[in-house]
């Protein structure tokens, strides 16, 4: 189970990292990559008043860390820096070139983060009865 954990950290650090460069590369990381066209924006599904890119990223992120840390406190900080880091990097928008904040994205970012932490204390709260 260690070495599950200890993967599961690793993982969690480097879909931190993938993250922040695909945030800071001015254009699009993937469309650029996999389409050849730094404007292209795939779309896992239509947007509705949130990204659902973003939602579904730090959705991922979240489940991810969530189950790399365990311990109290370092859920607190993990929290603390997920909302940190969703706000942050939209900020950082404001300054790269060719990007531009978007309240929907940051919104996405922000549900993604919520939605799964409050499945996470619902599931904590039922199996600990």
């Amino acid at each position: 189970m260690k070495f599950i954990k200890k993967s599961s950290k690793i993982i969690f650090y480097f879909a931190n990292l993938f993250l922040i460069i695909a945030y800071v590369y001015p254009g699009n990381f993937i469309g650029c990559y996999l389409y050849n066209n730094c404007d292209f924006e795939p779309q896992i599904i239509n947007n509705f008043f949130i990204s659902i890119n973003h939602f579904f990223a730090f959705s991922f992120l979240t489940a991810l860390g969530l189950f790399a840390f365990d311990n109290i406190s370092e859920l607190k900080v993990l929290k603390f820096y997920l909302l940190f880091i969703a706000v942050f990097l939209e900020l950082l928008h404001f300054l790269i070139p060719i990007r531009a904040f978007q309240f929907s994205d940051l919104l996405g970012n922000v549900l993604g983060i919520t939605v799964i932490i409050i499945l996470y204390f619902f599931k904590y709260e039922f199996y600990k009865k």
